[in-house]
């Protein structure tokens, strides 16, 4: 699992240095994806929106296209409180798994009050994971809360 996690933070490392141009100073946008035996799923609770990653290896290309996926555009998935969880090891049955059951690769995404929102058999480009979230009813509160402050 080391060296997906090490492949995942040199994508987004990649990624976030050919986004930058000589006027920004600011450090670039870093996701680090939490391992599902690390956490559970309460621990989220009205913080943050999971998006969790399963698969039955971690060198299932499903699995490596999701993480690569993500790392491509870390800063949306920030700006929307999300945390990436991953989990590969069914064997280990964590709390996330016996949670959400899945079988083989899958992408679930959660909002911030545990919810389900999402489960996709298919890897998600950020894009198609920032629409989703964008019109959750919470994140249109967030939304609307952000404006009315501002």
């Amino acid at each position: 699992m080391k060296s997906v996690t090490t492949l995942f933070l040199s994508i987004c490392i990649a990624a976030s240095a050919g986004l930058a141009t000589g006027a920004e100073t600011s450090a670039p946008a870093v996701l680090d994806p939490i391992e599902a035996a690390d956490v559970a799923l309460t621990d989220f609770l009205w913080a943050k929106r999971p998006v969790v990653v399963f698969a039955d290896s971690p060198n299932d290309p499903a699995f490596q296209t999701q993480l690569r996926y993500l790392a491509e555009d870390p800063a949306e998935l920030i700006k929307r409180d999300v945390v990436i969880v991953t989990d590969t090891d069914p064997a280990a049955m964590s709390e996330v798994r016996r949670t959400l059951r899945p079988r083989g690769f899958s992408m679930v995404l959660l909002d911030k009050d545990g919810a389900v929102k999402l489960r996709k058999p298919l890897p998600w480009r950020v894009r198609e994971i920032v629409h989703a979230i964008d019109k959750f009813p919470l994140r249109q509160q967030e939304i609307r809360d952000r404006r009315t402050t501002n």
